[in-house]
C-alpha cells in the first residue's frame, strides 16, 4: 500500500526515510514537516494516512468521541519541559511561585508541552492555571488559532494578544512577564538582557524531577487514520515494529563513540549521564513501560479542562499495539 507518513526529521525516523527499515506491506511516502504544520493539517483536514500527532490534541479528540486517528505507542517527541519556561528577569520572578498574577504568553493553551508545565507548576509549586493570565498569540507571526477548539474552565483567563503583536515582540518589550512553550523565543536565543529561564539549571532540575517521578514526559504519538486501521488491522502493529527498529538503529549509532554521529560535543559524557539516571533505553516505546507517564498526563489534561472527561490510557492506542508476541 502506498501511504503518506508525516513526521519530524529525527535520527529515530531516518532509517524509515532512507529505506534501511521497511514497513511490512507499506510503500511509504514520507513527509518531513514541522510539528505546527503536521498537527494543523492532521487535525483540521486529516491530511495524512499516518501522522505524528500532538498527544494533547489527540487526547481532546478521544475525549470528545470524534478521533479521526488512532494512536500507536511510538513517542516521537519526548522532553523534560523545565527548559520551556522563559521569564522577564526584571519582574522579581525568582521562583515558580512568583508566576502568580503574571501575564504569560502561550502559542496555544492545548500544546502538550504547556500541559506538562502547568501540571508541574501546580503539583510541585502550587501555581494553578487560574493564578496566571495567559496571553495567546503567534510567536513570530501575529495570530495563531488553537488547532482544535477548546472549552476551558471559567476561572482560567486566556486573552488574545493585541492585533499585529507577536509573543516574541511582547516578551522583548516587556509587555508580558514570561512565555511557556516548546520553542524558545527568538529574543532569548539572541541574548536579550532581560529574558532568561525560570529554571537556570534546567538539566539538574529535570534530573531531580525524574528521580522523584520516574517520568520522561511524552509530547507526540504516532497516529494512523482510523478508517484505514479498521480496513487494514495489521497496519498499526506493522508501524510499531518498523518505528521501533528505526529507533534501535539510531540508539546503536549514538552508542558508537568512535566518531560521534551528532554535531555536538560531550556526547559520550551526556549519554553516560542520562543512562546512569534513566537506564539503557532512554526513549522507550510501548504502553507497558510508559503507563505511569501517560496516566499522569491524562490526569493533568482533564484537570486543566482540556478533556471533558478523564481519558484512560488504553483508549488511546490500537489494541494490536498494546501487547507483543515472544519467542
Amino acid at each position: 500500500m502506498k501511504l503518506s507518513i508525516a513526521m519530524g526529521n529525527y535520527d529515530r525516523t531516518r532509517a524509515l526515510v532512507d529505506g534501511r527499515v521497511k514497513i511490512d506491506g507499506v510503500d511509504p511516502v514520507p513527509m518531513l514537516l514541522s510539528p505546527e504544520e503536521m498537527f494543523f493539517r492532521a487535525f483540521r483536514h486529516q491530511a495524512f494516512d499516518i501522522s505524528e500527532l500532538s498527544l494533547s490534541s489527540y487526547s481532546i479528540s478521544v475525549a470528545r468521541g470524534d478521533p479521526h486517528y488512532i494512536a500507536v505507542p511510538v513517542f516521537l517527541s519526548r522532553a523534560f519541559r523545565h527548559t520551556s519556561v522563559y521569564i522577564r528577569t526584571d519582574r522579581g520572578i525568582e521562583r515558580p511561585e512568583d508566576l502568580e498574577g503574571k501575564r504569560i504568553g502561550i502559542a496555544e493553551y492545548q500544546l502538550s508541552a504547556n500541559v506538562w508545565v502547568r501540571g508541574m507548576l501546580e503539583e510541585d509549586h502550587g501555581v494553578k492555571p487560574s493564578d496566571v493570565t495567559w496571553i495567546r498569540g503567534g510567536m513570530d507571526t501575529p495570530g495563531r488559532p488553537e488547532k482544535i477548539k477548546v472549552d476551558l474552565p471559567s476561572d482560567v483567563t486566556v486573552i488574545a494578544a493585541p492585533e499585529g503583536a507577536t509573543l516574541n515582540g511582547m516578551l522583548a518589550e516587556g509587555e508580558i512577564d514570561g512565555f511557556i512553550g516548546p520553542r524558545w523565543p527568538r529574543c532569548f536565543a539572541a541574548g536579550h538582557p532581560h529574558v532568561g529561564r525560570l529554571f537556570p539549571d534546567s538539566i539538574g532540575t529535570a534530573e531531580d524531577y525524574y528521580r522523584r517521578t520516574q517520568i520522561f514526559p511524552i509530547m507526540h504519538v504516532l497516529g494512523v487514520r482510523r478508517s484505514l486501521a479498521e480496513a487494514q488491522p495489521w497496519l498499526p502493529a506493522a508501524l510499531f515494529k518498523a518505528f521501533s527498529e528505526a529507533k534501535r538503529l539510531a540508539q546503536d549509532a549514538l552508542q558508537d563513540t568512535s566518531a560521534t554521529k551528532v554535531t555536538m560535543p560531550f556526547v559520550e559524557d551526556t549519554l553516560n549521564r542520562a543512562q546512569t539516571l534513566m537506564g539503557p533505553d532512554l526513549w522507550s516505546y510501548g504502553v507497558a513501560g510508559n503507563q505511569h507517564v501517560l496516566d499522569r498526563f491524562l490526569g493533568y489534561h482533564h484537570a486543566q479542562g482540556l478533556s471533558p472527561r478523564r481519558v484512560q490510557v488504553e483508549e488511546l492506542f490500537h489494541p494490536s499495539t498494546q501487547e507483543a508476541y515472544s519467542l
